[in-house]
């Protein structure tokens, strides 16, 4: 089945075919006018560095530029430089919901005075047929502030609060010891202290997992003054040092100071200095309405999600396999695009990660193939009830997606 579509305002007008599998081919047409000024605007660039009698550098028209470089050497510079954007606005004007890269394809060149043609082809939004709602039927349980987190929470509260002192006897696990430590890798004479394995003076909880797996173990029974030599091996995936990685090593330790945490009283004095509050029991109160506000959240969302699942499951949607993968792919490199963000690769991920991309990949499917069919039944479900939702709307239930490939739902919106 196709379909045309031709806005009187935009240069390309496009025709939709509707595929096997959840794909879509859009065949599009770019105007000449439209191909003209594109290829005006190549010139320009192209004429930056021309020289000609008469002309200052970068004001040489562009049609002694076109005709100094020729039609087709301009016109497929116009073109690497417009495709992204012709093929944006070919995929808004054929209203179709668009998951994965595009398969592209580029006609010959045009002649002058005749429009450019290309195509694409992508996969899109499955359709779902919607089962029988009627008789879903979905608990919905009631938010709760347990007595446990309101207590984690003010033992965080404490331990910020809490002050470092020094003690006269030997280290326990959580405490604090101040060290100077070398690292060793090699044995006899081929033993030697290797870089960025040294340090004075440094602070380090013991149980805090900041040291090498096994370091902050052997360090529990020293007291100050004390020596050790401590024998640890490096993990197998160590991106910080690649070159130590599963290597032996050992570190001559000397324990400068033991310090213990000292925490503040259960009292109202601490209520006062943890949250300005005159009585403890009116800090656990507060706490207490916190944590409700958000289990009442939570649960709002697990009854959303409940009630989607419900009417999925009663639901017929065909996804195929390679839309699945495709949403998967899509999700990877959304999430490479905001670790890039971070300063932190690809490959330094897949190192931490200790997997493969093809194995990330394929772990992320079953998760992709689910939120299509979510998508799926959602869109039919507001179209079967003739749901005009608010932009309000839109954007509150776009939160999870969007969370989810890391975008900002207006994004999603458009």
């Amino acid at each position: 089945m196709a379909a045309s579509t031709k806005s009187s305002s935009s240069p390309i007008s496009v025709s939709t075919e509707t595929l096997p599998e959840s794909r879509v081919k859009v065949s599009c047409e770019v105007s000449w006018p439209e191909v003209k000024a594109r290829m005006d605007d190549a010139a320009g660039r192209l004429g930056r560095t021309m020289r000609a009698p008469g002309f200052r550098p970068g004001k040489v028209p562009p049609a002694m530029v076109i005709q100094r470089y020729g039609y087709e050497a301009v016109l497929d510079e116009a073109v690497r430089g417009s495709i992204g954007g012709w093929y944006g606005e070919a995929l808004a004007a054929a209203s179709v919901h668009a998951i994965g890269e595009p398969d592209l394809e580029l006609g010959d060149l045009p002649a002058q005075g005749e429009p450019l043609s290309f195509s694409f082809t992508i996969g899109v939004r499955p359709e779902a047929t919607l089962g029988d709602v009627s008789k879903i039927s979905v608990e919905r349980r009631e938010p709760t502030a347990d007595s446990d987190l309101v207590d984690e929470q003010i033992e965080r509260m404490r331990s910020q609060l809490g002050r470092l002192e020094t003690v006269e006897r030997a280290a326990e696990d959580g405490d604090f010891v101040v060290i100077d430590f070398t690292g060793y890798t090699g044995e006899g004479d081929a033993r030697e202290a290797f870089e960025g394995g040294e340090g004075r003076d440094h602070l380090l909880e013991l149980g805090g997992g900041r040291f090498i797996p096994g370091f902050e173990e052997q360090l529990i029974g020293l007291s100050a003054g004390d020596e050790k030599t401590v024998a640890v091996t490096f993990p197998e995936s160590y991106p910080a040092a690649p070159h130590l990685e599963a290597q032996p090593a050992e570190f001559e330790v000397l324990v400068h100071e033991v310090k213990a945490r000292q925490l503040p009283e259960l009292d109202d004095d601490f209520a006062s200095e943890a949250g300005g509050f005159d009585t403890l029991a009116e800090l656990r109160e507060d706490i207490e309405k916190s944590i409700l506000a958000q289990d009442e959240t939570r649960v709002q969302q697990e009854f959303e999600e409940a009630v989607l699942d419900a009417v999925v499951e009663q639901a017929t949607v065909e996804v195929p396999q390679s839309l699945a993968e495709a949403r998967a792919r899509e999700l990877w490199e959304n999430m490479l695009h905001q670790l890039s963000h971070r300063g932190l690769t690809k490959e330094a991920y897949l190192q931490m990660s200790g997997q493969t991309e093809d194995e990330l990949l394929a772990q992320a499917t079953p998760d992709a193939e689910k939120s299509l069919r979510r998508e799926a039944v959602l869109a039919a479900f507001v179209a079967a009830e003739n749901i005009e939702p608010s932009d309000g709307d839109i954007l509150d239930a776009l939160q999870g997606p969007a969370a989810q490939q890391g975008v900002k739902p207006e994004k999603l919106r458009k």
